[in-house]
């Protein structure tokens, strides 16, 4: 929804990304006009129930305000759950003090840790985990997991043998069933693999750092800023930013599976040579506008295990 830098463009806001795993929706950073990005890519804003924040820097951040009035106007009423730097605390207090007075919702911060790769949330389909990211602020990065569900069932075992529902259970987790007359029909006879698990990994506004690789563990997507040129690589390191070429190394070094570049600087008109520069390390290098929309399809397990 958003990609762009620090500077909006007239076709590019400030960073945004939404992450729908099985209609769970995760908002990825708040720039400016985060808001009016929903209204126009028609996003339910009730779903909206955990938000993630890189660093508080305003590109990553000024839109969170508007968004939290907007859900206060539609008459919200469930916890918001943000998962940011601890000092968002004080900011959005500030806020509420003087431009709401009193939200009607609670909105709770989890404060982000900057040592090591660490669980923040986890409910029954998805893992997310932060780990830190080398910028100007504190600032962490977001991978995010799913989690393996039980064995599928395969139709033609359940209508040949129907077992009742005690038996269905253990067949899900693994366990052979057994026949009213004692015959073992394997596991495999009745279940098929669960599906692969997915994942995407984030990584806002860093420099180059490769101790971020096994943070991103083989992402199906990983998004990393490419906030310069490789010619401008020296203002890269000066900033705490990186090239296109860098994160392409880190895709490569990670084992990812595609690469989404954002985060451009506004001082490149056109930025799909970004791209090009990219792929010479790692082809399936992408340029991301605002709107785009990126699959992870399905794919069976090779074994039930």
């Amino acid at each position: 929804m958003g990609s762009s830098s620090a500077l909006p463009t007239s076709k590019r806001f400030p960073p945004a990304h939404l992450l729908n795993v099985n209609e769970r929706l995760f908002l990825i950073d708040c720039g400016e006009g985060t808001q009016i990005q929903l209204r126009k890519f028609k996003i339910r804003f009730g779903k909206i129930n955990h938000i993630f924040i890189s660093h508080i820097h305003g590109d990553h951040i000024f839109g969170l305000f508007g968004l939290l009035s907007s859900f206060q106007l539609l008459g919200r009423e469930n916890d918001l759950h943000i998962y940011s730097p601890g000092e968002l605390r004080e900011i959005i207090g500030f806020y509420d003090k003087y431009f709401v007075h009193e939200l009607k919702y609670r909105v709770i911060v989890h404060p982000l840790g900057y040592k090591r790769k660490k669980l923040i949330y986890k409910d029954d389909w998805i893992e997310v985990f932060s780990f830190p990211l080398k910028h100007s602020a504190p600032t962490c990065g977001f991978f995010f997991k799913e989690i393996r569900q039980d064995l599928n069932l395969k139709k033609e075992g359940i209508d040949k043998y129907k077992p009742d529902l005690e038996s269905i259970a253990k067949l899900k987790k693994g366990e052979d069933f057994y026949t009213a007359d004692g015959q073992c029909i394997p596991n495999n006879k009745m279940t098929q693999p669960p599906w692969k698990l997915r994942s995407f990994a984030y990584c806002s506004d860093t420099a180059y750092d490769p101790s971020i690789i096994k943070a991103v563990d083989a992402a199906d997507i990983l998004f990393h800023e490419a906030t310069f040129s490789h010619q401008d690589e020296v203002i890269a390191l000066q900033t705490h930013h990186s090239t296109a070429v860098q994160a392409a190394m880190i895709a490569k070094l990670s084992g990812s599976r595609k690469l989404l570049l954002g985060h451009f600087s506004s001082r490149y008109k056109e930025v799909d040579f970004l791209a090009q520069e990219a792929r010479n390390i790692f082809p399936e290098t992408y340029i991301v506008n605002d709107g785009d929309i990126y699959y992870v399809e399905r794919e069976r397990s090779t074994d039930n295990s």
